[in-house]
């Protein structure tokens, strides 16, 4: 019995990081704003943190009013399935529009030149900044709406032989596994870039960024990552 308990734990940490290496949205969304929005890698890493718990805890928390209610197995993987549906499409959503506020930059960056248009560009930066400014909580409610679905299979068997204690375990294995496998894959990522030179595509960050989320969903939404 104890052999199969370790083997579900560890089943659970491998299922974990493959889940969460072969998603890149777990990872790339967080760089490509990183960089865009010259946030330091601490400041990546604390967004990243926010929406990976928010990402394992969803599915957690809709793992265990599963097996309080007693529901079958296809049930809850047909919740996760159209919360990943839901949230796939709310990532390519967000992502075009950030590709769109990208764009805008871009022009008025290109006709700084002219003083009157710099004095609007002054205030039209204003706001646009402060609008984009909930782009962290934007994230945060998608990774919410993003499930685990390689969890709640997991959660079965223990949940079957009533082994409470177990699926506690496989749901904390799973989650910190999962997290600790977005923090690397960002820091690394992040590490990387910093010794790359971007100085005359700066002005393009923004659009590469929202077009960089846009390829995420379209992998997620059609490719199934």
């Amino acid at each position: 019995m104890l052999e199969d308990h370790s083997l579900l734990i560890t089943t659970a940490a491998v299922v974990a990081f493959i889940h969460t290496i072969i998603g890149p949205d777990h990872y790339l969304v967080f760089v490509a704003l990183g960089k865009a929005r010259k946030w330091s890698i601490l400041k990546t890493l604390k967004y990243t943190t926010l929406c990976g718990v928010g990402h394992v805890m969803s599915s957690i928390i809709i793992g265990f009013i599963g097996i309080y209610l007693g529901l079958e197995l296809i049930k809850l993987v047909n919740i996760e399935e159209s919360r990943g549906a839901l949230s796939g499409w709310a990532l390519l959503f967000f992502g075009l529009m950030y590709f769109v506020w990208g764009l805008r930059k871009i022009k008025i960056h290109n006709n700084q030149k002219n003083l009157a248009e710099y004095r609007n560009q002054s205030r039209v930066n204003s706001t646009s900044t402060n609008s984009m400014n909930i782009t962290p909580w934007a994230l945060f409610i998608i990774f919410i709406l993003g499930p685990c679905e390689a969890l709640i299979p997991l959660f079965m068997y223990p949940a079957i032989e009533a082994d409470m204690q177990l699926v506690m375990t496989v749901a904390v294995v799973f989650g910190v596994v999962t997290l600790l496998t977005m923090l690397a894959a960002v820091f690394l990522l992040m590490k990387g870039l910093h010794f790359i030179k971007f100085n005359s595509f700066e002005k393009y960050s923004h659009a590469i960024a929202g077009a960089s989320i846009m390829v995420c969903a379209i992998a997620i939404n059609f490719i199934g990552l």
